[in-house]
């Protein structure tokens, strides 16, 4: 479809998927404070109306965007999981690949989006449910291979800790991908082996 001034129109789930990827270029190009809903809307080529549509706020913009990167979070741990064996290495292995793939994926501008979440008590309950979700699923994953049958919050969050700076520094440039998800897996195995009952 098209519109009289020469624009196309599309599908509302193609346009949200185009100003998302159009919001991930212009952070990574121009930073978290260039990213104003005024802004991404020169940036996609779309009126100011179809952002503020689709996002609202810019705290819309930046709770989509992390869901973005959650999202795609949980598509690369699945599909790591689905060729992984029952071992709490392949799971190990697995969780860190994941984690570190999809922050490279997402480049360097994640770190900028986290950053900005934290600007408000809303976006930050945002963050802190993600994670929960994270942590969930790889308690389930992990706890059946505990010692004591329970893995304790602290180490849970201890490698969420290790996941997080592990995969900046190598989408940063600082670490091999690999030796990032080496060094995360060992941790993640040495979490789940001093755990007690």
């Amino acid at each position: 479809m098209s519109t009289g001034e020469g624009r196309t129109r599309l599908p509302r789930e193609a346009r949200n998927r185009q100003l998302m990827d159009a919001a991930w270029k212009l952070v990574r190009d121009e930073g978290t404070e260039a990213l104003t809903l005024g802004r991404l809307a020169e940036v996609a080529g779309v009126t100011k109306p179809v952002v503020y549509d689709h996002f609202g706020t810019r705290a819309g913009l930046l709770a989509a965007l992390y869901g973005d990167f959650e999202a795609r979070q949980t598509q690369i741990m699945e599909a790591e999981m689905s060729g992984a064996a029952p071992t709490l290495e392949a799971r190990a292995h697995a969780i860190a690949a994941a984690y570190v793939d999809c922050v490279l994926a997402q480049g360097r501008e994640l770190p900028g989006v986290v950053a900005a979440l934290a600007s408000s008590p809303a976006l930050e309950a945002i963050r802190r449910a993600a994670e929960a979700d994270f942590l969930s699923k790889c308690r389930a994953l992990l706890e059946p291979f505990a010692p004591g049958g329970a893995l304790t919050p602290a180490g849970l969050r201890g490698m969420l800790g290790a996941a997080e700076a592990l995969s900046y520094a190598a989408a940063a440039g600082e670490l091999e991908p690999q030796a990032a998800k080496d060094e995360l897996a060992a941790l993640i195995e040495a979490m789940v082996r001093r755990a007690r009952a």
